[in-house]
């Protein structure tokens, strides 16, 4: 008889904790899981951002004398590969830390994936928004509100491809859909923030302090609170271990 190495009971040998409990992440491992996978976060985000600026930079100056191809269709192309390399390269990094406990493939699939639907579908919605017309300055307070609700939403489809694969290991998971889109929210608060305070910052360091500044926190954001959710996760007991003759 064979466990399957995927399991959550498998998982907890493989870490030779022979009975860790209905939590997907094991007490004893919580504060070490947070710091890992925050911290892992913070460099996919760090490492995926820089790629994919040098990946679109290197391949349009490439085309840049190319008379074949017209610009606009070369530009998104790039800009829709760039993407995918930023999305991978992020999920992959959450994913070196989350495999012991859950499948690391299916969540790199999952989340680049979540990813790529959720700012898309923000990034149509913002720029439809900003199409529109506008006559006073209550118009455009209304059309950036709209804006960030339309971010906050498309949290959603990020929380709903990860919630495929934790709902197969993990039980009363259906808050989760809902999970990405608090962190868009927190990083929606902490935009408006850093704009409030933007004026007691010297002209001379403000643009490269509020630049990295606000990147490094939303990095933080984005780890912070799915590890603090996945750490409150409860092992499904009753799914089958994959156990062969």
């Amino acid at each position: 008889m064979q466990t399957d190495s995927n399991s959550p009971d498998g998982v907890a040998s493989v870490n030779n904790e022979p009975n860790p409990g209905k939590f997907l992440i094991p007490r004893s491992q919580r504060q070490m899981f947070f710091i890992q996978f925050t911290l892992m976060t913070l460099i996919g985000w760090v490492v995926g951002g820089v790629a994919s600026i040098a990946l679109e930079k290197i391949i349009l100056q490439s085309f840049s004398s190319s008379v074949a191809i017209q610009s606009q269709t070369l530009s998104i192309l790039v800009r829709s590969l760039s993407n995918v390399v930023f999305a991978v390269i992020f999920a992959a990094d959450q994913s070196f830390v989350i495999y012991r406990y859950l499948p690391g493939l299916q969540w790199l699939f999952a989340t680049s994936v979540g990813w790529l639907i959720a700012n898309g579908v923000s990034t149509a919605w913002i720029n439809y928004i900003s199409t529109l017309a506008l006559s006073s300055p209550e118009e455009t307070f209304i059309l950036e509100f709209l804006s960030a609700i339309a971010y906050i939403i498309s949290g959603i489809w990020l929380g709903i491809c990860q919630w495929l694969v934790l709902r197969r290991y993990t039980a009363d998971i259906w808050w989760w859909n809902f999970l990405p889109s608090i962190s868009f929210f927190l990083i929606t608060i902490l935009v408006w923030l850093l704009f409030i305070v933007q004026n007691l910052i010297p002209e001379t360091y403000r643009t490269p302090i509020l630049y990295w500044s606000g990147q490094g926190l939303t990095a933080v954001i984005l780890g912070a609170i799915p590890a603090i959710g996945l750490c409150t996760l409860k092992r499904n007991l009753h799914r089958k271990t994959g156990i062969s003759p």
